[in-house]
């Protein structure tokens, strides 16, 4: 009889657990959660909202296994994760496999050390119902909504679309953002900088006043000719900065956005493998809290590679409600393990973990800010500032500087170095400029800055920041992209002796990258929940569960009667909802009068997306359809760009005896000649191709189309040699076989040399 079964949730975190325990502890990996609800039904026994679980098919196996070595063993120990979620995986296999609270006992680490795995086992606990409920309050009141609110959307909108209650409260933000920055009116004003010189080096100032017309500037500039300025006033002083916490969840996916392009999905990943091997603490956190053993021995690598100067033992506190996977932030486990063996990613994921832990526990940067106050006689009150600062003590920053996003304001710690100067010195004006600027409107989310926003609401928690972006994405409700800006013309007017000239430039304002952006569809669903479901949708509302599932995890709400008091306030909501009739779709906008047929023009989500119809079905004629093209949005089409898409198909005229003709697909615009479609390039209008454009088009794809085809064989015309994107394979009866890397020459292979590999390939 075995004595210790040791049961976690990954196969890579049994791995790294083996290597601590000795031969009398035997680890196993559940693979997950081994119960859930069923996939198909709603599983909530909406009487007292008690889950009805089962076992997934694919689990049945390990399900098995697990009950065959827990009899045989003396003590079970449940090994999952420390959070919520590990908590509810221990419980469900505590009543899977029958465990005796006697003979199973839970251990929880946050890291995984031989210290901490040995400490765990000597301290043992029973499972804890209040985070386990917390979770199933969780899972119950998301299915609830999920399976209550997605009929809504099939009968008012389109078929399969689904809602989620954090998700939908995600994709509200994102849209919203979207209209401030469609109504956002852009204001330009003038901005005056100047250089100054003294003994040969230059100064660059800046004036203390914005004109809002190029008249005030030129007004302003033209006093300045012949005047004197003056440094009238200097101050110095000491400034300090203080290195940021350790990272938590959010913090980690921010930076690793920032300073890695890492998304945030690919974070967690890679932050996984690295705890499960062993190389950092948990990577599901809202603490910044660091253990003495951790501060300790950080204080002891700074002392050794810097010096003591550069040590500053710290200790952070966590500020976030309910920081219920609150042990410790997210830092490695051993401080003087400096790099790690991994891929790329977990290399770097690791160093900038490091780094930032190291920084924490080191002294702050010491600078010394000198500001300038620069004047003329002719108006005090207007008057130039120039900023200096230079770094007296480099602290934390010589290992880590935090990044920001765009719109964070922040203090540039490497501003110019200014010339020794003293108070009424008269300076030499070489230029004083007023370059127009224009306020920009409000920046679009990236995956990072969504983040921050939803734990600045209070919305979700550690384990649902990627879940809930990675959903919003795969639901085709928000998307990521690019846009491109807007060309404006600015005028510049540069002041030099005693001649003002004007100049104009072009400059691209307003140009994202890699931005999330509200689909067509997303924009329609989260239109009408914020119309009918507004209090589920609510930024309070979701906070508030969120405290509430605290309260459960702490024992002190109970999770059942939650969810009844939320379903006798969200049931009668879908009802009213479902026996509303409307005149028009949801999301339908009337975009005009077709001058041909007289019929009505409009815009709305079809069964494949956005469409735009000509007529109504109450007419003898039926309506008739037109996809919109990408880039294309419902909110923003006009009436002739609608009508221009009814020019699809048309057909160009004939090349070898067939038609092409120019259609627009589900997938974008198309050539079909021959029966064969070609797709027409993103950069080029199906409305203004060319005969000759789609010709060419059309030999392009056969020339490719050739160039993957190295081989047949006269004995079975069903294989053949192909060059695809990862390289040669072979193609057999519609089935691919890969070719071992020893074959340097695919092409120069027998008929019967191809039956074998594919004969070991099914074997």
């Amino acid at each position: 009889m075995q004595k210790n079964l040791v049961i976690v949730e990954s196969p890579a975190k049994a791995k790294t657990l083996e290597k601590f325990l000795g031969k009398d502890y035997k680890v196993m990996s559940s693979y997950g959660h081994i119960r859930d609800l069923k996939k198909k039904e709603m599983s909530v026994d909406l009487s007292n909202f008690s889950p009805e679980y089962e076992i997934p098919s694919d689990k049945h196996k390990v399900v098995e296994g697990l009950k065959q070595n827990a009899k045989e063993a003396e003590t079970v120990w449940l090994a999952s994760d420390e959070d919520r979620e590990g908590e509810a995986i221990s419980w469900h296999l505590s009543q899977v496999l029958g465990l005796d609270s006697a003979v199973a006992k839970r251990i929880v680490f946050h890291e995984i050390t031989k210290t901490a795995i040995l400490e765990a086992i000597k301290h043992p606990r029973t499972i804890d119902m209040g985070l386990v409920n917390a979770q199933q309050a969780r899972r119950v009141l998301d299915r609830i909504v999920g399976f209550k609110l997605s009929p809504v959307l099939w009968k008012k909108l389109k078929p399969s679309l689904s809602a989620g209650r954090v998700q939908s409260v995600a994709v509200r933000l994102i849209v919203e953002r979207e209209r401030e920055i469609e109504n956002f009116q852009s204001e330009s004003s003038f901005r005056v900088g100047a250089v100054f010189t003294i003994d040969g080096q230059h100064i660059r100032a800046t004036l203390n006043h914005t004109f809002k017309t190029e008249a005030e500037a030129e007004n302003f500039l033209e006093s300045c000719v012949d005047n004197e300025f003056t440094v009238i006033d200097i101050e110095k002083k000491p400034v300090r900065k203080m290195p940021a916490p350790p990272f938590t969840t959010s913090t980690l996916q921010q930076e690793a956005a920032r300073k890695l392009g890492f998304t945030v999905a690919q974070t967690m990943m890679v932050a996984q493998h690295l705890y499960e091997n062993g190389f950092i603490t948990y990577m599901r956190t809202d603490s910044v809290n660091l253990s003495s053993l951790c501060i300790n021995t950080t204080k002891d690598e700074i002392i050794q590679g810097l010096g003591a100067n550069y040590s500053h033992p710290r200790q952070f506190h966590t500020s976030s409600k309910g920081a219920q996977e609150a042990h410790e932030a997210i830092r490695p486990t051993y401080i003087n393990q400096h790099e790690i063996e991994g891929t790329q990613q977990e290399r770097r994921l690791y160093d900038l973990i490091w780094k930032r832990t190291i920084a924490c526990q080191m002294a702050e940067a010491e600078a010394e800010k000198t500001t300038l106050t620069i004047a003329s006689d002719a108006d005090p009150e207007l008057y130039f500032t120039a900023t200096g600062e230079v770094i007296t003590f480099d602290g934390f920053l010589r290992v880590y500087k935090e990044s920001f996003d765009d719109d964070t304001p922040q203090e540039d710690p490497d501003e110019a170095i200014l010339p020794p100067v003293k108070k009424g010195d008269v300076l030499t004006t070489e230029e004083i400029t007023a370059t127009e600027r224009f306020t920009q409107h409000p920046l679009r989310y990236t995956e990072a800055s969504l983040v921050k926003k939803l734990e600045e609401l209070g919305i979700g928690r550690p384990s649902t920041y990627a879940p809930t972006i990675s959903t919003i994405q795969q639901r085709e409700y928000v998307e990521k992209g690019d846009k491109p800006g807007e060309e404006k013309t600015y005028a510049i007017l540069t002041l030099q002796g005693d001649e003002i000239t004007y100049t104009h430039k072009t400059e691209t304002f307003g140009k994202e990258k890699g931005k999330l952006l509200p689909t067509d569809i997303g924009t329609v669903v989260n239109d009408f929940l914020v119309s009918h479901f507004a209090d589920i949708i609510d930024y309070n509302f979701t906070a508030r569960v969120e405290k509430d599932f605290d309260e459960i995890a702490e024992g002190k709400e109970d999770w059942q009667q939650m969810m009844a008091d939320f379903y006798h306030h969200f049931e009668p909501m879908v009802e009213e909802t479902m026996q509303q009739h409307t005149a028009h779709k949801v999301g339908e906008r009337i975009l005009g009068t077709d001058p041909n047929t007289g019929q009505t023009v409009s815009v709305k989500i079809g069964r494949f997306g956005p469409v735009v119809q000509i007529g109504t079905t109450s007419e003898v004629e039926k309506p008739r359809f037109a996809q919109l093209k990408k880039g294309q949005s419902m909110q923003t089409i006009t009436l002739d760009e609608a009508l221009q898409l009814f020019k699809l198909p048309r057909t160009l005229g004939q090349y070898e005896g067939s038609d092409i003709v120019i259609g627009m697909g589900r997938y974008g615009a198309y050539i079909l000649h021959n029966k064969q479609y070609t797709s027409i390039p993103k950069t080029m209008d199906p409305l203004f191709l060319s005969h000759a454009e789609a010709i060419q088009l059309i030999e392009e794809k056969r020339q490719s189309e050739k160039s993957n085809h190295l081989k047949t064989f006269e004995q079975d015309t069903e294989l053949e040699i192909m060059n695809g994107r990862y390289g040669p394979y072979l193609k057999y009866h519609g089935n691919n076989y890969k070719l071992p890397r020893s074959i340097k020459e695919p092409a120069a292979l027998t008929y019967e040399q191809c039956m074998e590999i594919i004969d070991k390939n099914k074997k």
